[in-house]
């Protein structure tokens, strides 16, 4: 890929800056140019939470993405073509930055909605793993049918996340998603990851501060 630093900020009318906006359709907004720029992704956060439980308030949207290379100047143009900022010299950056797990922030510039990019990196055999276990789920409008985290890949991540920052809203966002699929989780991949990933004490935490479900 060049490094030309350029990143199309072109509006369409989805985009325009006299219409509001809020963030579920923001969300269709970036999906639209994951899409449009080939590029696999998977919603997580509280969006896909909502997918497998009860919707939360939430201020930003959240995608694991598969992006070649090759790709990250044509997503940057997709997105800068619906007031979504990204430099694609930001993305490669990011990309071949090998400590932590760094997203690429973008924002609409217009309404200040925010979106995270997590990017598939080599050696990520969760995220990897995640990617192929994606749900095609409709939402309905304005989102419709998208690709979101299945719930178990959801609960690991926020194990993860939660052992970093101790946030409340993981242990509900967890204890909302088994109370509602209860039996239909993979019982055998979560421990299998957790095991791997060594989130066991967080785990016993989650079991003991949310509610068993009725059908576990």
């Amino acid at each position: 890929m060049r490094r030309s630093g350029r990143c199309s900020i072109a509006t369409t009318n989805s985009a325009a800056d006299d219409q509001p906006l809020d963030l579920v359709t923001f969300a269709r907004i970036v999906i639209d140019a994951l899409e449009a720029a080939q590029v696999d992704y998977a919603l997580g956060g509280a969006l896909a939470v909502a997918a497998w439980a009860e919707a939360r308030s939430t201020q930003d949207i959240d995608l694991v993405i598969n992006l070649p290379v090759e790709q990250i100047q044509r997503l940057s143009d997709e997105l800068g073509q619906r007031a979504v900022l990204i430099p694609p010299d930001l993305m490669l950056d990011l990309y071949l930055e090998a400590r932590g797990d760094v997203a690429a922030v973008g924002y609409h510039l217009h309404w200040s909605y925010k979106v995270e990019l997590f990017l598939l990196r080599p050696g990520d055999e969760l995220r990897q793993s995640a990617l192929a276990r994606r749900r095609l789920v409709d939402l309905g409008p304005p989102l419709g049918a998208i690709y979101v985290h299945a719930p178990e890949d959801l609960i690991l991540y926020k194990l993860k996340y939660f052992t970093l920052s101790q946030q409340q809203k993981h242990v509900r966002d967890i204890g909302a998603i088994r109370l509602v699929q209860g039996s239909g989780l993979d019982q055998a991949y979560l421990a299998t990851w957790i095991d791997r990933l060594e989130l066991g004490a967080a785990w016993r935490y989650m079991l003991d501060q949310t509610p068993r479900p009725a059908n576990e």
